[in-house]
């Protein structure tokens, strides 16, 4: 049985959840995290000097061109998924809509998804879409962190840049931080937030779909989500 659209979930319903548009952004913003922290591994930590000319190497230059090629790539995505969010479904919107903290539901379904993944409760809450929990974190780290990479990305690239990135960033962004080695700092602090999110989340959704009566991992693939 396929279901378009549900509230309430029972064994052997199949809901599509996860518009072409989400999932196209999904795997291509996942593409460009990696390869943004990789590269921007090697930019904060270069690697030694090569012997020879320097005019006959390049490998910085390419993995900085890799990076703001990435970072480009991720910013447009960013803008074209709130777009989406606007016109989606409603599972769309989840990630753009923080979490209803003064809900005393939304707090017990978050607590009671925390003891499920620490393996204290035998059976997980049913979501058509994510769970509080994955909402929060999810929030936290691909809404307000995407959007802080994003801006204090553009602010160190417009140092160097000029243009319309230092006039929209640069000029404004590095000064709130103070000096452009603290916007550095916590750009790199930050990256490392979103990349022990994505170990988590590949974890969480890989447990999910062995442990749990719902499907994961082939949910943001065809868009469909079943439950067993």
């Amino acid at each position: 049985m396929i279901v378009k659209t549900m509230d309430e979930t029972a064994a052997g319903a199949t809901v599509y959840v996860y518009e072409a548009p989400v999932r196209l952004w999904h795997w291509i913003s996942a593409l460009c995290i990696v390869v943004l922290a990789i590269t921007g591994y090697f930019i904060a930590s270069p690697l030694p000097s090569v012997s020879g000319e320097a005019s006959e190497h390049f490998l910085m230059g390419y993995i900085r061109f890799a990076h703001f090629a990435a970072a480009y790539i991720f910013a447009v995505g960013f803008v074209a998924r709130i777009y989406w969010a606007m016109v989606g479904n409603k599972n769309a919107r989840q990630l753009f809509v923080p979490p209803p903290v003064f809900n005393l539901d939304w707090w017990a379904g978050m607590f009671h998804e925390l003891r499920w993944y620490l393996f204290l409760e035998k059976e997980p809450r049913k979501y058509v879409g994510h769970n509080p929990l994955a909402l929060l974190f999810m929030f936290i780290a691909i809404t307000l962190g995407g959007l802080f990479m994003i801006v204090t990305g553009f602010a160190l690239y417009g140092e160097g840049a000029q243009g319309w990135s230092h006039a929209l960033f640069s000029s404004w962004v590095i000064p709130l931080f103070g000096q452009s080695q603290d916007v550095h700092t916590w750009h790199h602090m930050v990256a490392w937030g979103i990349v022990w999110f994505i170990m988590l989340h590949v974890y969480a959704a890989i447990r999910e779909d062995i442990m749990s009566p719902q499907t994961m991992v082939s949910a943001i693939i065809s868009g469909y989500r079943s439950f067993r």
